[in-house]
């Protein structure tokens, strides 16, 4: 039985538990690891490995903290196929999408060794009082934990971790037990390069692991990216337990169609953002909001949604499968409640790959006149599934947006209108806004918005983490 070994002082250590999780290739629902159920004393052990190496962490300098980082986007960048072939094996997505994830890993590395130059550097006023001077320094408050989903396993990782380094605190990775095998990967890459003992371990299991973890005294915050129903039970623990939170939590994003938008650009953008990753990621567009006069754009999503399904490997092949069984059958529930409200244009039920493949696949599927109050418009479903609502205009797409869902992670409009997009911008009640763009994802230099129950906490992930693992101190100084 291959079992994956945690990462616990830099080590990778054979769990003791004798409760395994099987980890599936989704694709062909094919056992290709098993992830342990780590024992509370496991989790200890990786906390205390954090906090040992915290006191001398916290004071390499920046320099060194950056070359250690340097090291690992060197790895990640040679490694790049074996990591994208990993994504493709253990979440189904296609090979392209992988190596695409591992792009934006890589970016956040960069972006994290450029903060520990910048923003990491503190302020510094003389003379606020005669004589006096006073500084405002930063400093790394600990260890931490991040827990990391199922959908992008290795960007989750890094809109955290190499930030964690860069600013000289340390952290317990717990990754999805649906996807955990990256995980040990890039465990295997931070040791190569030459991490501290400690810095950061890997340890594997499921909500409880998790839950252990978030709740151990010596964990400062709680780093998190999955759904909204975990992340508020991980916000109220924080709360509870004086910890601090960065929970990234769902979505229910719009794409909005002006009648002055260019359709045969958007209905291709439109496509990629609903069915991309099979729809499992969190700026995934979900519902289609055509204002009246753009009409014309839903025979075109519709005649472009029928993509070819398989492996992701297969150069063929447009789309992968949902990640796990339970994901599908979700979807599959989902688009069942979607024939009892509205009309199904693209049934994703009768796609099947070219050959049998025994996976949890599911094609790309359309409902059109969805009423706005029903769960297929209000819901979050993460699979590939949309739903077109129509408006009459401008100001009651942005209504919808606002109180429809309790989400507020991405809204997009496309127009050719710049006064109709800046009004979308500033009024649509959302953290990340596109305008022509289908996933509005921001750069690693930019944090990741979202609002309402699409976050909870105070600093968001990637650059924002400054205001996570640092807090700031203010040194007021005279000299007689």
């Amino acid at each position: 039985m291959n079992v994956l070994p945690n990462f616990i002082a830099d080590q990778f250590v054979e769990s003791k538990s004798s409760e395994k999780i099987p980890v599936r290739n989704p694709a062909f629902d094919t056992v290709i690891s098993y992830a342990p159920v780590s024992t509370e004393e496991e989790v200890a052990e990786a906390v205390e490995a954090g906090v040992s190496a915290f006191e001398k962490f916290r004071k390499t300098t920046p320099s060194d903290r950056v070359a250690y980082l340097l090291k690992i986007r060197d790895s990640v960048i040679r490694e790049t196929d074996l990591l994208a072939r990993i994504l493709v094996e253990n979440h189904g997505r296609t090979y392209a999408e992988a190596v695409a994830e591992v792009k934006r890993s890589i970016e956040n590395v960069e972006a994290a060794a450029a903060l520990a130059y910048t923003l990491a550097k503190g302020e510094k006023m003389v003379n606020v009082s005669p004589d006096i001077d006073q500084e405002l320094i930063r400093e790394p408050l600990g260890c931490f934990a991040v827990i990391t989903p199922f959908n992008i396993p290795l960007h989750a990782w890094s809109s955290y971790v190499p930030y964690a380094i860069a600013l000289g605190a340390t952290v317990v990775l717990k990754p999805s037990e649906v996807t955990p095998i990256i995980a040990n990967e890039v465990a295997r890459i931070v040791k190569g390069a030459g991490v501290p003992t400690g810095v950061m371990s890997v340890v594997h299991g499921d909500g409880r692991v998790a839950e252990t973890l978030a709740r151990h005294p010596d964990i400062e915050g709680i780093g998190f990216i999955g759904s909204t129903k975990t992340g508020k039970f991980l916000y109220e623990l924080a709360a509870k337990e004086g910890k601090r939170a960065s929970i990234n939590a769902g979505a229910k994003n719009h794409l909005v169609v002006m009648p002055d938008a260019n359709f045969a650009k958007t209905a291709d953008a439109v496509v990629s953002s609903f069915f991309g990753m099979s729809g499992q990621r969190c700026l995934a567009g979900s519902n289609l909001v055509v204002v009246k006069g753009a009409e014309k754009v839903v025979d075109m999503v519709r005649e472009k949604s029928w993509l070819r399904l398989g492996y992701g490997m297969d150069k063929e092949t447009e789309m992968g499968p949902m990640a796990a069984k339970t994901l599908l059958d979700r979807v599959l529930k989902f688009i069942e409640i979607g024939e009892q409200v509205g009309k199904l244009i693209v049934d994703g039920r009768k796609n099947k790959p070219a050959k049998p493949l025994g996976g949890y696949f599911i094609g790309p599927t359309v409902f059109l006149d969805v009423p706005p109050n029903s769960p297929l418009a209000k819901e979050e479903i993460f699979g590939p599934v949309a739903s077109i609502i129509y408006t009459e205009s401008l100001e009651e797409t942005v209504e919808l947006i606002n109180k429809n869902t309790p989400y507020g992670n991405a809204a997009s409009i496309f127009t050719s209108n710049p006064n109709s997009a800046r009004r979308f911008a500033l009024d649509v009640n959302v953290g990340n806004v596109g305008v022509n763009v289908g996933v509005p994802q921001p750069m690693a230099y930019f944090p990741l918005g979202g609002r309402k129950h699409s976050f909870f906490g105070t600093a968001h992930s990637r650059v924002d983490t400054i205001r996570f693992f640092t807090d700031h101190k203010i040194v007021t100084t005279r000299w007689w």
